[in-house]
């Protein structure tokens, strides 16, 4: 028997203009949607008239739901991956599907379409020659703080996405790694209120209220601007290194990775001290 296949099928990320021709077809043809919230999508299905079945599929039951749907794609049955807002698998589960149907030799099968950072990035007029996609920051502090340190010297555009109630404490989070640099807040993409904050982590910081805290925001920052370090400079961050109790290998190797100097540079100046 030929087994079925599993469509991750953007959708819109709040202009339900913004849904394609093929996409609406896919979730018209498949045998059962799994949808990240059943009543936040119920409403994208009234609007196309969309009659498929849907279940709930997301971070919270992926794992349970896994054998049921490789059951019917297994059985020739195609089934289809939506979330709430823009592509599945971007910051939102589905990973854990579309790693078992490929196990198992199912056909995956991703349509273009809808994601929130793209059109962020592109509006933000900051270099899209190369950017770093971030997500959300992770919420444990010790894995916030390695990323972030790991950030500091990328030169590339970075895109960050936070929820409104976080912003502050995003950008404060921030602001103590990257120092001041320009951002663009996005907020309220493809909808009657987009908006876009052309401006700097300080200003904002300054001014937190000049933000409508609605909407869920994709945050652009400017790449690490390269910098030439003085040798006293250089001295200064390894002994505050050494003091927090860093080994001589692992000061060197935070330092060469927060500002971008190279390893053996910083280690001879190491062994001066």
């Amino acid at each position: 028997m030929e087994t079925g296949i599993l469509y991750i099928v953007p959708t819109p990320i709040g202009n339900l203009g913004d849904m394609t021709f093929r996409g609406v077809e896919i979730l018209k043809k498949v045998s059962i949607i799994g949808a990240e919230d059943t009543r936040t999508s119920s409403k994208l299905l009234k609007h196309y008239d969309i009659c498929t079945p849907m279940v709930s599929y997301h971070k919270f039951n992926e794992r349970a739901r896994v054998d049921k749907f490789l059951e019917k794609l297994k059985n020739g049955e195609d089934l289809a991956i939506i979330s709430d807002a823009g592509t599945p698998g971007i910051s939102d589960p589905s990973s854990i599907i579309i790693k078992a149907a490929i196990e198992n030799n199912i056909k995956v099968v991703t349509l273009p379409g809808a994601t929130a950072f793209i059109p962020a990035l592109v509006s933000s007029g900051m270099s899209a020659d190369r950017f770093y996609f971030v997500g959300f920051l992770p919420e444990k502090a010790k894995k916030k703080k390695d990323l972030l340190e790991s950030l500091t010297s990328i030169k590339d555009t970075l895109i960050f996405y936070e929820a409104p109630h976080r912003i502050i404490k995003f950008l404060t989070s921030i602001r103590k790694d990257f120092g001041d640099r320009n951002i663009i807040i996005a907020r309220e993409l493809s909808k009657i209120h987009e908006t876009f904050y052309r401006t700097s982590i300080d200003d904002i910081l300054c001014n937190p209220e000049q933000l409508t805290l609605k909407g869920e925001f994709v945050i652009i920052v400017q790449g690490a601007i390269e910098r030439s370090y003085s040798e006293k400079e250089l001295i200064g961050l390894l002994q505050t290194e050494i003091l927090k109790g860093e080994t001589k290998k692992s000061a060197v190797a935070k330092i060469a990775q927060r500002t971008g100097v190279p390893k053996n540079k910083i280690y001879n100046i190491v062994l001066k001290l």
